[in-house]
């Protein structure tokens, strides 16, 4: 049953145009356009077609993986979770499956803005590109959840502002765009968001390395603070429609 649903999941998610445009087009098109015409720049000691590859992969992975999990809303109001609670379907059968969705999601997006990256000049190791990849899918962590809890919290009206929004300022202060701050007390703030060590994973992996301690406590926290708050949001919600 679980994986005949997993199944289900992934078809309807990559059969979403509107969906794959947002998290996967935009992100695309920015880059072209803003990579293309910077291709022999350099920022952040790295040259401009790594860091803004970087920065609009994270982007746009960030932005699958929350509307993927987020999209529970609107089952709720379908009345589609009532029905699975009849089903053999376990609820974290069907949690995990929005997970692999957006992570696929965000997979595809990744590999799309790599490919245009490189074709840009973008050059790196196995390993690097290895690096680069793993960190950044174990940065989505946090991510993840809070899609899941948004989607146990808001109804589909309003959903998508609060997603887009939510995404659009994690991406702004963690550098997807281009930094925020190069010293002082704001780099001390955006060094404690997650997004910033999404971003953070290209130019790291430039020089073969990973994150230093500082990403990986970051992003442990914030997933421990989100599987919290996750776990509360579906607990109250499904005790509310029992």
């Amino acid at each position: 049953m679980s994986l005949t649903y997993l199944r289900y999941e992934v078809l309807r998610t990559f059969r979403n145009r509107r969906f794959l445009l947002f998290s996967l087009g935009f992100p695309l098109v920015l880059f072209l356009v803003v990579a293309s015409t910077n291709r022999h720049a350099t920022l952040e000691g790295v040259s401009f077609p790594l860091y803004y590859m970087a920065g609009m992969a994270s982007w746009g992975a960030m932005l699958g993986i929350i509307s993927s999990g987020s999209r529970i809303s609107v089952e709720r109001q379908q009345g589609w979770t009532r029905q699975l609670r009849i089903t053999p379907l376990s609820p974290r059968a069907y949690l995990l499956a929005k997970v692999v969705c957006g992570y696929l999601t965000a997979l595809l997006t990744m590999v799309v803005l790599f490919a245009a990256g490189t074709a840009l000049g973008v050059r790196l190791g196995v390993r690097e590109w290895a690096v680069m990849v793993g960190l950044v899918l174990v940065g989505l962590i946090p991510f993840g959840l809070l899609g899941v809890m948004a989607g146990h919290l808001l109804k589909p009206d309003s959903l998508g502002p609060a997603v887009g929004g939510l995404s659009a300022l994690f991406a702004l202060f963690g550098g997807a765009w281009g930094p925020i701050a190069s010293h002082g007390a704001l780099l001390d703030l955006v060094r404690d968001i997650p997004s910033y060590w999404l971003v953070q994973s290209g130019t790291v992996a430039y020089g073969g390395g990973g994150w230093p301690l500082q990403g990986w406590v970051v992003v442990g926290v914030w997933s421990l603070a989100a599987a919290r708050l996750a776990f509360v949001a579906y607990r109250r919600d499904t005790a509310r429609v029992a």
